[in-house]
C-alpha cells in the first residue's frame, strides 16, 4: 500500500480490468488460507475469527451447490441476510460462480424486496429464517429459488426451500473458479430512492479498482488496521467499501452482528483494538448523544463519513471521544466515492470546516454553472459534475432498462456524469456541498442550500438532527421551516425556535432564518439513513393546505 496514488490507479485499472481477472482469486484465493479476513462480534461481544481459508472451503461447496441449482455465470442471486459468516460464504460462492449479487437490506419490507426481486430477475435468493416470512406475502411472485439458514429451527423452514447449512455439508471443495474479466458484471443493485423509485445499477468487475484506491487513499486502510465499516452492506456503502474494500486490501474487519445502537457500538470501539472506523453521519451524532465521559474512551487512527453531508458539531466533540476527527467523504451507488478528505499519507491535507474534501485520484470533477454543461467560476454554486473523458475509474454507463433516467446523469454529448448534487469549489480544489438540485430553496431571489442551514443549527446544543425545506409564500416565494430532534432533557419549543433564529441570522444573514421550528421524535430518513426531505416538504404543504382550507 505504498505505491503513489497515480500508479496506484493504472496498477488497479489493469488488475480489475483484465481480460482473465477471476473474482474468486482477487476477493479470497490469493491470501493465506490461514490468514484472518473478519472477526465476527456478537451481542455479548463474544468474537468469531473466520479465515480466508475458511471461506474460501465453504464458498466452493455452495457455488457447486447453487451450480446444480441451475445457476449459470451471469444470473442474478440474492441475498436477504443480516451481518454473518453465512452471508460471507454466500458472497463468495456466487462471485466464485461467476453470478451476480442483488443484495437486498434486511430491514426492507416485503414490496420492497419484491420489486428488487422481480426487476432483477433473481434465479434465488438465500435466506434466514428470521427474515423468510418477508418473502412469504402476495408479493412472492418472483419464482425462484430460495435457500434459508435454518438457524437450529428446522421446523420453521418451508418446505419447499433448501438448506444452506445442507449444501455446504454436501458438496465437496474443489469447485473451479469463472474467469469472466473485468466487464463481467459483479453486482446488481438499486438507488436508495430519496427522491422517486430505485433504479437498477449494474456494477462491472472493473469498479474495483475505484473501491480499492478509495479504500486506500481515502479510507487509509494499512495492513496491520482492524477495520470496522458498520454500514449495513444491504446498501452500497457498506457491501462496495465493507465487504469489498476489506476483500479487496486483506485487511481484517469487523462484522457486528446486532443492529446499531448507540451503547453497543461504543461497547465494540471500547472492547476491541479498532483502528479504522467508517460510518454514516447519523452514526457519529447518535455516539455524540449518547456519549460521556465516564462512557469509555477509544482512539481510533482514523475515522470517516459517508452517506450525508458532515454537519461541524460531530468534529467539536469527535477528538476528544474518539481520538481523531472524523473525515467526511462523497460519493453514490452510481460511481462509487468521488471527493474525500483523504487519510493516507500523500493526499492528506487541512480539513477545511464544512469541506467534503478534493477529488480523489481517478476522477477528475467540476462545478458547472446552473443552466449550462459549462465550469462555473471558483466559488460559486453550481452543479456537482465529474468529467468523464479525464476520470479512467468511470464505470457507470445508465441505469438497467431505464435510457430516460441515465439520461438525468450522463450528458447527451458523453463529457459529464452529473450528481445531481449542488455545490461550489474554492481555489485550492476543495468541494463544498450545498444540496440536492431539487432541495435548494430559493427565497426573495436569493438561492440557500438546504446543508449550510442544517449545519448552523445542529451547532445547537441543544439539537440532535435537523433538516430544512421551503415552504411556499406568497411574497418571497418560498421561506425556510426547520424540523428538529432534540437531546434529551434539552429546551422547551419556544424557546429554542427564537435561538435557532438568532443563530442562523448571525452566522449565515437574516434572509435565511427558519419561520418556523418544528420539534419532532424523528426525521424521515431511508433505511440507510438519508435525509428525506421530499417527504418533510409533501407533509408540510399538506398541511398548509389544510389549514387555508379550513373557513
Amino acid at each position: 500500500m505504498g505505491t503513489s496514488a497515480k500508479d496506484a490507479v493504472a496498477t488497479y485499472l489493469d488488475l480489475y480490468g483484465a481480460s482473465d481477472s477471476s473474482l474468486a482469486w482477487l476477493l479470497c484465493d490469493r491470501y493465506a488460507c490461514d490468514q484472518v479476513a473478519y472477526r465476527i462480534i456478537d451481542a455479548d461481544l463474544s468474537t468469531t475469527e473466520v479465515t480466508y481459508g475458511s471461506l474460501r472451503d465453504r464458498s466452493e461447496r455452495f457455488a457447486r451447490a447453487l451450480f446444480l441449482l441451475g445457476v449459470e455465470p451471469g444470473d442474478r442471486v440474492a441475498t436477504l441476510m443480516s451481518k454473518r459468516e453465512e452471508y460471507l460464504v454466500t458472497l463468495l460462492a456466487i462471485w466464485r460462480l461467476g453470478a451476480v449479487h442483488v443484495p437486498l437490506f434486511t430491514a426492507f419490507a416485503p414490496p420492497a424486496i419484491a420489486s428488487r426481486l422481480r426487476r432483477s430477475g433473481a434465479k434465488v435468493v438465500v435466506t434466514e429464517i428470521g427474515q423468510r416470512q418477508k418473502l412469504a406475502g402476495p408479493d412472492d411472485n418472483w419464482g425462484g429459488i430460495t435457500v434459508t439458514t435454518s438457524d437450529g429451527d428446522a421446523e420453521a423452514q418451508p418446505s419447499a426451500d433448501i438448506d444452506f447449512d445442507d449444501c455446504v455439508r454436501d458438496q465437496t471443495v474443489g469447485f473451479e473458479a469463472a474467469v469472466l474479466g473485468g466487464k463481467a458484471p459483479l453486482i446488481h443493485t438499486f438507488t436508495s430512492g430519496t427522491t422517486g423509485e430505485p433504479k437498477g445499477v449494474v456494477v462491472p468487475t472493473r469498479a474495483l479498482a475505484s473501491f480499492r484506491v478509495y479504500a486506500e487513499y481515502a479510507i487509509g486502510l494499512q495492513h496491520d488496521d482492524l477495520y470496522w465499516n458498520a454500514a449495513d452492506p444491504g446498501w452500497a456503502y457498506g457491501l462496495f467499501f465493507g465487504v469489498l474494500g476489506s476483500l479487496l486490501t486483506g485487511v481484517p474487519s469487523v462484522l457486528a452482528r446486532p443492529g446499531f445502537s448507540a451503547p453497543f457500538t461504543w461497547s465494540v470501539l471500547s472492547a476491541l483494538p479498532i483502528t479504522n472506523f467508517a460510518a454514516a453521519p447519523t452514526v457519529y451524532r447518535s455516539l455524540r448523544a449518547w456519549h460521556e465521559p465516564s462512557k469509555g474512551s477509544v482512539s481510533l487512527r482514523c475515522a470517516s463519513s459517508a452517506g450525508e453531508p458532515l454537519t461541524p458539531e460531530v468534529n467539536e466533540w469527535a477528538p476528544s471521544a474518539l481520538g481523531t476527527r472524523v473525515y467526511d467523504h462523497y460519493g453514490q451507488t452510481e460511481t462509487g466515492m468521488l471527493i474525500n478528505n483523504h487519510h493516507h499519507a500523500e493526499l492528506e491535507g487541512d480539513i477545511v470546516a464544512q469541506s467534503m474534501g478534493i477529488v480523489m485520484p481517478g476522477w477528475d470533477g467540476e462545478v458547472l454553472l446552473r443552466d449550462a454543461d459549462i465550469p462555473a467560476p471558483v466559488g460559486t454554486v453550481g452543479r456537482i459534475a465529474m468529467r468523464l473523458a479525464r476520470s479512467p475509474l468511470a464505470w457507470f454507463d445508465g441505469y438497467d432498462g431505464e435510457a430516460e433516467k441515465s439520461r438525468e446523469k450522463l450528458s447527451t454529448d458523453g463529457l459529464w456524469y452529473l450528481t445531481g448534487d449542488v455545490g461550489k469549489r474554492d481555489e485550492a480544489g476543495y468541494f463544498f456541498f450545498s444540496c440536492r438540485d431539487d432541495d435548494v430553496i430559493i427565497t426573495a431571489g436569493y438561492r440557500i442550500g438546504s446543508f449550510e442551514i442544517e449545519s448552523i443549527i445542529a451547532n445547537h446544543p441543544a439539537v440532535a438532527e435537523c433538516a430544512v425545506i421551503a415552504v411556499p409564500d406568497e411574497i418571497r416565494g418560498e421561506v425556510i421551516e426547520a424540523y428538529v430532534t432534540l437531546r434529551a432533557g434539552q429546551y422547551p419549543a419556544g424557546e429554542l425556535t427564537e435561538q435557532l433564529q438568532d443563530l442562523v441570522r448571525s452566522q449565515y444573514g437574516s434572509h435565511a432564518y427558519p419561520r418556523a421550528v418544528h420539534v419532532v421524535d424523528e426525521l424521515p430518513k431511508t433505511p440507510s439513513g438519508k435525509m428525506q426531505r421530499f417527504v418533510l416538504r409533501a407533509r408540510r404543504r399538506a398541511e398548509l393546505a389544510g389549514q387555508a382550507a379550513k373557513p
